[in-house]
């Protein structure tokens, strides 16, 4: 899932095939299933066709682009970054100042792991237009998943003067709760979202899912569970959402629910390996059809040489295929360029798994310095940590 677990108030997700490019905007590359009552896609619609009759229209290319990144981010197609992507095309030899097109270029950066250039994007977006807080939230969630977390909290204190106080407490928490503080980091900001007046739904939703994950890691579960349906009932569309509730189900082994919860989902590669894995530990029938869909998708990505979803192919290849050496390959590659929690923690199981300890390196160093709280992790640790470990 991932690639930054959620930017303030969005869904990232992110781990996924490369996008595809197409070559000029009249170009259709395939009709991408939708509901046609879906606004958002009706809208983007409405605005191609504007666009094809004034193809100079800079705002609106902008528009268009971020319209179409906002429908990878929910929908978890990564299609609909590369038609982001032709969207700003013609403007990149302009390189226009203004915010939104920086902005818009900054996210497909991080999208395609480019983290560094993502960071320079999006401050040029925030230089040009300092009363933006967007660019300040997606730059805490960046420093995030490369687990520079003073640099994180530092883009949640310029973030704040810009924000409601409970967004601003939502991205410190966030931090805090990675580093040495999670349970004062769920109390405090369970005990912000239960006094809070009307909120947007995905400001809501953002604030519910990092509660939940956070009491999990507490062993809260009524909470967590809580806090997850709250999320749902806010009627947004977000892929990490579905993912996360799904590996929560997963632990709790309800995998009957997680296929459920996914249904008509196989289209996110994050959310088909849930299926799967939901799938094989329930005797399902279709769980053969879904692991034959990613070993197909993963299969493809190599040959591309695309290695933007290596740790849900390192988590394929660990829990389905049951091959901890290419596992390891996988998540070790996957660890040098993302560094959140599950990031070591496939490291940490496929090390474990391969009987090659001292692969798991990097994940037990950074166990130490965050101080990060999780009983599943820390058992991990301790099995690494222990001599002759996992030999």
């Amino acid at each position: 899932m991932k690639i930054l677990g959620l930017a303030l108030l969005l869904g990232l997700g992110a781990v996924q095939a490369a996008p595809y490019t197409p070559a000029s905007d009249a170009e259709v590359v395939e009709r991408l299933p939708a509901r046609a009552s879906d606004p958002a896609i009706g809208r983007v619609d409405s605005l191609r066709k504007q666009l094809a009759a004034r193809p100079d229209d800079v705002a609106l290319r902008i528009d268009i682009a971020r319209r179409y990144f906002d429908l990878a981010m929910a929908q978890g197609d990564p299609r609909y970054v590369g038609y982001a992507s032709a969207a700003i095309a013609p403007l990149a030899s302009s390189a226009p100042d203004l915010a939104g097109y920086w902005l818009v270029h900054g996210l497909i950066q991080q999208y395609s792991h480019n983290f560094e250039g993502a960071l320079r994007s999006l401050a040029k977006a925030h230089a040009l237009d300092p009363q933006s807080s967007e660019p300040l939230a997606w730059r805490s969630a960046i420093h995030m998943v490369q687990a520079n977390y003073e640099e994180a909290l530092a883009e949640c204190k310029r973030l704040a003067p810009l924000v409601q106080p409970l967004q601003a407490q939502g991205c410190s928490a966030y931090v805090e709760a990675a580093t040495g503080q999670l349970a004062a980091a769920y109390d405090g900001l369970a005990a912000g979202l239960a006094a809070a007046g009307p909120l947007s739904p995905e400001l809501r939703l953002w604030l519910n899912t990092r509660l939940a994950e956070m009491a999990v890691r507490l062993g809260r579960f009524p909470q967590a569970e809580a806090h997850f349906k709250a999320a749902l009932q806010q009627g947004v569309t977000d892929q990490f959402l579905l993912g996360a509730y799904a590996d929560y189900l997963l632990q709790q082994n309800r995998p009957a629910e997680v296929m459920r919860l996914l249904e008509s989902w196989e289209r996110s590669d994050i959310l088909l390996l849930r299926l799967a894995m939901a799938g094989r530990a329930a005797k399902d029938s279709r769980a053969d059809g879904w692991a034959s869909q990613l070993r197909d998708r993963f299969a493809a990505a190599a040959l591309r040489g695309d290695r933007l979803h290596e740790q849900e192919a390192a988590r394929f290849e660990l829990d389905i295929e049951g091959n901890p050496s290419k596992a390891l390959d996988l998540a070790t590659r996957n660890y040098n360029d993302q560094k959140e929690p599950r990031d070591a923690e496939i490291l940490m199981r496929a090390a474990i798994a391969a009987k090659q300890p001292r692969a798991a390196a990097p994940a037990i160093g950074w166990m130490r310095s965050s101080r990060y709280e999780d009983p599943h992790l820390k058992t991990l640790f301790d099995t690494l940590s222990t001599p002759g470990a996992a030999r």
